[in-house]
Order: C-alpha cells, then sequence, then structure tokens
C-alpha cells in the first residue's frame, strides 16, 4: 500500500513539473470531462492568456469519484487550482469538506440562479437516457421509464456502467433521494435479477449498444449522440416522461461544474481559467462539438440537434442535489454490496 501511494505521488509530482516550466504563469487543472472535449478548449486558453496548463485527467472507469477522493487526500497541501466536473454530487461533497473557495465569476453573471452554488459554478449539462437499438428492438416498443427495464420483455437486454462512478452513481443517488431508499433500492434489486449487463462507463454502455450486444443502454446524452451521429441505427429516449406515479420520475439532466480549489497554488491564474471556461464561447463549443452538451448560460448561442432536447423542452427531474449528496453514502454501500460479488 505505502508503496503504491509513493508512485501515485511521484507519478503526480512529475505531471505537474512536466506541465508547468520555468517562471512562465500557471494552472493546474483536474478534469473529469472526456479528454476528447476539453482539450481543444484548453488550448484555446493557452493560446489566449499565455498560462501553462497542467491537467490530470480521470478515467472512463472511475469517472470524477477518483479525484474527488484525491483533492479530499490533498485538501491541507492542494497540489491543484481549478476541479471541471463532469457532474454535481462530489462538488457538493468536496464543498461540505471545505476544499473548494467561493469565487464568483464576472462570466457567471448571466447564469441562472439556480446554477450558482457557494464553491462552485454549473454550467454544460447532459441528460440521463436510454439509447436502443433499432434492429434488435424490433417487434418490441421501446422502453419508455427506467422501471420499464425491470420487466421480462427487457430480461438481460439492457447494459448500464456500474453505478459506483461519474454520473451512473450520481443518477443512483438521485433516484435514492427522490424515490426513497427503499423504493430505490428495489428498482436496483429488480434490475439485477432481470440480468443487466454492467460495463466500465457510459461510453462503453453506448458502444454496447451500438454492436447490438444489448438492446438498450444507460447512459448521457454526449455518449449516446455520438453513436447517432456515427450513422449508428439506434435511437435516443427520453425516459420517464408520462404522468403515471412512480414513471412520472423526469429525465435527469446532470451539469458541469466548475471550482476553485481552497489555497491553490496558483489562485490568480485559476482564476482567469474559470472565466474563461463559463464563457458563452465555451458552452457554445461543447454544444457543437460531438458531444452536443446543452448551454445553460442564455448568452451561448448553439444549434443542438433535434435529439438533444434542453430542460425546458422535456420533463426535468425535480431533484435536489444536496439531498441527493446527503444519501450518496448510503447509496453507495447499498450498490457495493448488490452488485459486487
Amino acid at each position: 500500500m505505502r508503496r503504491r501511494r509513493f508512485l501515485q505521488a511521484a507519478a503526480l509530482s512529475s505531471f505537474v513539473v512536466a506541465g508547468c516550466r520555468g517562471d512562465k504563469p500557471r494552472v493546474v487543472l483536474y478534469c473529469a470531462q472526456d479528454r476528447e472535449f476539453a482539450e481543444s478548449i484548453l488550448a484555446d486558453f493557452r493560446a489566449r492568456t499565455g498560462i501553462e496548463t497542467a491537467v490530470k485527467f480521470d478515467s472512463e472507469a472511475d469517472k470524477s469519484v477518483g479525484l474527488v477522493e484525491e483533492l479530499i487526500r490533498e485538501k491541507s497541501r492542494p497540489r491543484c487550482d481549478v476541479f471541471w466536473n463532469n457532474e454535481v454530487i462530489g462538488s457538493l461533497r468536496l464543498q461540505r469538506q471545505g476544499v473548494l473557495a467561493e469565487y464568483a465569476s464576472p462570466s457567471a453573471a448571466t447564469y441562472p440562479e439556480w446554477t450558482k452554488k457557494p464553491g462552485f459554478q454549473m454550467f454544460a449539462a447532459r441528460a440521463r437516457v436510454l439509447l436502443v437499438n433499432n434492429q434488435r428492438a424490433k417487434g418490441r416498443p421501446a422502453p419508455r421509464s427506467l422501471f420499464d427495464l425491470a420487466k421480462p420483455a427487457w430480461r438481460s437486454s439492457f447494459a448500464m456502467a456500474r453505478p459506483f462512478f461519474g454520473t451512473t452513481a450520481t443518477h443512483a443517488a438521485c433516484l435514492f433521494a427522490h424515490l426513497g431508499a427503499s423504493a430505490a433500492q428495489q428498482l436496483f434489486r429488480d434490475l439485477k435479477a432481470n440480468g443487466v449487463q454492467l460495463v466500465p462507463g457510459n461510453k462503453q454502455s453506448a458502444q454496447t449498444v451500438a454492436r447490438g450486444d444489448a438492446i438498450v443502454g444507460l447512459t448521457d446524452t454526449d455518449d449516446a449522440i455520438i453513436e447517432k451521429e456515427s450513422g449508428q441505427d439506434v435511437d435516443i429516449v427520453y425516459p420517464d416522461q408520462t404522468d403515471d406515479s412512480k414513471e412520472a420520475l423526469g429525465t435527469l439532466f446532470l451539469p458541469n461544474t466548475l471550482a476553485l480549489i481552497r489555497n491553490g497554488p496558483n489562485p490568480d491564474a485559476a482564476r482567469q481559467l474559470i472565466d474563461f471556461l463559463l464563457s458563452p464561447e465555451v458552452e457554445a463549443k461543447l454544444a457543437a462539438n460531438s458531444s452536443r452538451q446543452i448551454p445553460l448560460n442564455p448568452k451561448a448561442q448553439a444549434d443542438l440537434p433535434g435529439s438533444i432536447l434542453r430542460p425546458n423542452q422535456a420533463k426535468a427531474m425535480a431533484v435536489d442535489f444536496e439531498k441527493a449528496a446527503d444519501v450518496w453514502d448510503e447509496a453507495q454501500r447499498f450498490l457495493r454490496n448488490l452488485f459486487v460479488d
């Protein structure tokens, strides 16, 4: 264990040095956004400001959670300046641990009030959707709810990311908060009994459906739209849009978040990076690239494809992220006991 921690520390030290040499202005970013979508935006920032950026990305298998735990471990001696998270609950956990510093970016002035939290700012959302393989689903009505996937018609036909990391873990905590622990636990028990296939991440869930190895996959819109726009015979379903009792959940929309790390080594450069990332230009770029992320700033001009709905175009889940953060540990204990042999 000691050896592994030593190697992790050595790797991070070399990452910081490699990314930030000499006396140039610099900033250290921990980033849970997919590398393929973030790198060109960060290159624009470097070109515009001359500030060197050292970036630590997470892996698809431990999306965001690994970086959150690392930031908590580093709290007394922060190495990071800015955290770009791909969901909300991890940022709330960091706020409660005192890891984040409050910063009211001027770029956030035009965002809706609900996107502004003490210690972090929400931007650029994705939705949690079902991706359906049309060829394999022939003769069956498409599932319209997460609850449909626990029914015999979809036995051993459904894939989702392991619910211990990233937006799938966040989704699970939101279900615990919204439905109550008992109902959420029963839903996950039913999905397991119906033969759910667990895959490493949302990308793999979408790819599993596109290949036909599963008929339906729970994933994020950024991973779903890549498969659809690449010509795969798949459709995107926004789940739980009906008004029927428990199936009136609504679709969960999950913003990215940006946070300034308390006592980070480069606070001035960190604020400049946050200002840049919250600009309408960056939200428009995230909407225009293959991830098709949904702008939250009204000033961001973006044309999204018809298969990508904004929160005001669909029935959105009325989620209390604070409550979801409260039940995070309970949800994770249950899910690990249920799915980890």
